[in-house]
């Protein structure tokens, strides 16, 4: 793996790093966005709890804020409850807006290297192709160095290779991560909004 690296020229580096990075995003995450963590299935059963024993005060408030991203967005609803339903649907579409930037975190870097990699290969071709021409007008040499035009050649095909194949997994879970964002939000506006609907229906 390290020759094919070594083969692949200066531009195997900044790829590379792109991978890392890719990597370490992709698995932050994965974990940041379960759906355990976002929409815990005990959060309205434990709202409607402290809804029905009058404990629903700015310290229960504060917990569910900070529990999970659905917290906010109920909290938000809950805090002006008091002043009507028009106004708990407004506090909910801002805490909405904060929330999926919130989860939203890191997704544009991952976007930004899987576009940029086929470019950091394509570099890396370039410079390779560069090698290959070097060695038939080299000074005094008739006939290429075989070893200096497969040298070139190898760096012309590793770079490009290791281009798309960091660009190529990333570009998919950077789609997948934009879905699953979107799916989240909109399930987390259900819940809110059926709260909401709930709370405010004459008893």
């Amino acid at each position: 793996m390290l020759e094919i690296i070594k083969l692949g020229g200066w531009m195997m580096a900044p790829i590379i790093a792109c991978s890392v990075v890719a990597m370490a995003i992709i698995g932050e995450r994965l974990w940041a966005l379960r759906t355990s963590r976002i929409m815990p299935a005990e959060l309205i059963p434990q709202v409607w709890d402290l809804h029905r024993n009058q404990k629903l005060d700015a310290v229960a408030l504060r917990n569910l804020k900070t529990g999970s991203p659905l917290g906010t967005i109920v909290a938000a609803a809950l805090s002006s409850q008091k002043e009507g339903r028009e106004a708990m649907k407004e506090n909910v579409e801002q805490a909405g807006r904060q929330v999926v930037h919130e989860l939203e975190r890191y997704l544009n870097t991952l976007g930004t290297i899987a576009s940029i990699s086929p470019y950091l290969g394509l570099l890396g071709s370039v410079l390779g192709m560069m090698k290959v021409f070097a060695t038939f007008s080299s000074a005094g040499s008739d006939i290429a160095n075989p070893a200096q035009l497969a040298g070139g050649i190898s760096e012309i095909l590793i770079a490009t290779a290791a281009g798309l194949a960091v660009a190529i997994p990333t570009l998919i879970f950077y789609r997948y991560f934009q879905g699953r964002v979107a799916e989240l939000t909109v399930h987390m506006e259900e819940e809110a909004v059926e709260l909401i609907g709930a709370l405010n229906r004459p008893s």
